[in-house]
């Protein structure tokens, strides 16, 4: 970003609190596009603390752990963006966020190579019984056997979602001699020679390892159950390294412990501690062939340093030039500096009638309009306009008149 850009503030008054330790990556981000008004704490918050901390803060930086309610959002007064630097925004009451006219931001792309390389490493582990090899030798036990390891060649994965990450997964599987099919909802344009078949059932009874790569919604939660359980084949094995409520865990223990599958590897779970060091505990604790890991599948030093980017980077394109693609929230708008021009940003409900009483009132005060964008989703609108400069202040005035309006600023 460039120092120089025209704004209609002081940068250092943007106030920007970044949370859960996020790469520092980010704050010379920032720094570089000279905002230097940057807080950075290690830890999550809980809401009472965070309703204190938000006040007059502008952007707001975030990982999985820090959970955005609508009495959070409510307090902040002055939010205009929040990035969520992970995968998901499921942390984020969306409604409110939606209702509040703050943009939510996400990087769902920046971790997909760290996650798909331990999905490959966790299955030859587990398909070589690495794990039971490994706690023996440190018990003092040399068990060197052959029996029930396997190489990966030639078996077949399942990936249940071929969305970012499973389907980077698949061609990885590929390279290793390896059969692929995925079952999604949707119907997906395969890598490679991998093949969509039409059911879970099907991917389930064909698979000798199933990895799933699914978002945490009514459809899915807990799709893999005591049902779907049983058409996986005797001695297969399953990974979760997607959202912690889509196993049954207890199911999955069950099936463990009667040989149906021979190895597992989670790293989500239902209810997961809050900080590093807390006690955690589940149900597939100390069983054989198992690889507990806790929630990183995206934790790189890469990925986390391209999370940084990315997100910053959105924020920063929606803070200076109004440009919303990536958000959740605020209807998305890639926009173009327009030269010898004031630009106003305009959020309102979703009503029938709001771009006419726009452009009426800016017409009746004779306010030149040279460039003009709307988008719209089912809650609200978000119109950018350019106008002339000498003009700005009054445009200013009046759209902040215009009836269902949610949020104006003036960008620049």
């Amino acid at each position: 970003m460039n120092k120089s850009k025209p704004t209609s503030y002081p940068k250092d008054k943007i106030k920007i609190l970044l949370l859960e330790n996020i790469s520092d990556v980010s704050v010379e981000e920032f720094k570089e596009a000279g905002y230097t008004n940057i807080k950075k704490l290690t830890a999550a918050l809980e809401e009472k603390e965070l309703i204190q901390e938000i006040k007059d803060v502008h952007l707001l930086g975030i990982r999985s752990k820090t959970q955005i309610t609508e009495k959070v959002l409510s307090r902040g007064n002055k939010l205009l963006g929040i990035g969520c630097y992970c995968i998901g925004v499921n942390q984020v009451n969306m409604n409110s966020a939606t209702e509040n006219g703050i943009a939510v931001f996400n990087a769902p792309h920046a971790n997909t190579r760290s996650v798909a390389e331990l999905v490959i490493g966790l299955s030859i582990m587990l398909i070589r019984k690495i794990t039971d090899k490994n706690k023996a030798a440190h018990n003092g036990i040399w068990q060197k056997d052959a029996k029930g390891s396997y190489e990966l060649r030639g078996k077949t994965l399942g990936i249940v979602g071929y969305g970012n990450i499973g389907s980077q997964v698949s061609v990885m599987a590929e390279a290793l001699g390896m059969d692929v099919i995925y079952y999604d909802v949707e119907s997906k344009l395969p890598h490679g020679n991998a093949k969509q078949v039409r059911s879970l059932k099907d991917l389930l009874k064909r698979s000798n390892i199933v990895s799933l790569h699914i978002p945490s919604e009514a459809s899915t939660r807990n799709l893999i159950n005591e049902d779907t359980l049983i058409y996986m084949k005797r001695g297969s094995i399953l990974i979760n390294y997607s959202r912690g409520d889509v196993v049954d865990l207890g199911a999955l223990k069950k099936s463990l412990q009667s040989g149906q599958l021979a190895g597992v590897a989670i790293d989500v779970f239902p209810e997961e501690p809050e900080k590093n060091g807390a006690k955690f505990t589940s149900v597939l604790q100390n069983l054989p062939n198992v690889i507990l890991t806790p929630h990183i599948g995206g934790s790189t030093e890469e990925a986390q340093l391209n999370i940084g980017l990315d997100v910053t980077s959105k924020l920063l394109n929606y803070l200076e030039r109004g440009s919303s693609t990536g958000s959740h929230s605020v209807p998305q708008l890639n926009l173009s500096l327009q030269a010898k021009t004031h630009r106003i940003l305009h959020i309102h409900r979703n009503v029938p009638g709001v771009l006419g009483e726009i452009n009426s009132k800016l017409y009746s005060h004779g306010i030149n309009i040279l460039a003009q964008y709307l988008k719209t989703n089912d809650e609200i609108g978000y119109v950018v306009l350019d106008v002339d400069t000498s003009l700005s202040k009054e445009a200013l005035a009046l759209l902040k008149e215009v009836k269902s309006t949610i949020k104006v600023r003036m960008l620049y």
